[in-house]
């Protein structure tokens, strides 16, 4: 049995993602990783039916939520330029 439900923020992320174009610009790997990091600073929402969402969301607390998204974002982005700083520095 597959369950039909998702975390919304994961969606809302990945549309973030899309829209500034970083999907086909980065490695897979690396937005793997942008990803996991972000979403382990978010809160869970799960949902079960994204065109109910749509339909019944309320627009700010949408935007709210997209913009602790992007600030989230912004502090992975960070997190992991640094760590791999620290890795190529280890590397020499």
């Amino acid at each position: 049995m597959q369950l039909e439900i998702r975390n919304y923020y994961e969606v809302l992320l990945l549309e973030i993602l899309q829209d500034e174009g970083l999907l086909d610009e980065l490695p897979e790997d690396y937005i793997s990783d942008l990803c996991c990091v972000t979403l382990n600073q978010l809160p869970v929402r799960y949902v079960r039916h994204l065109v109910d969402t749509y339909f019944f969301e309320d627009y700010n607390e949408l935007q709210q939520m997209k913009a602790e998204i992007q600030d989230k974002l912004e502090k992975s982005r960070a997190f992991l330029k640094q760590n791999l700083h620290k890795k190529l520095k280890e590397a020499e």
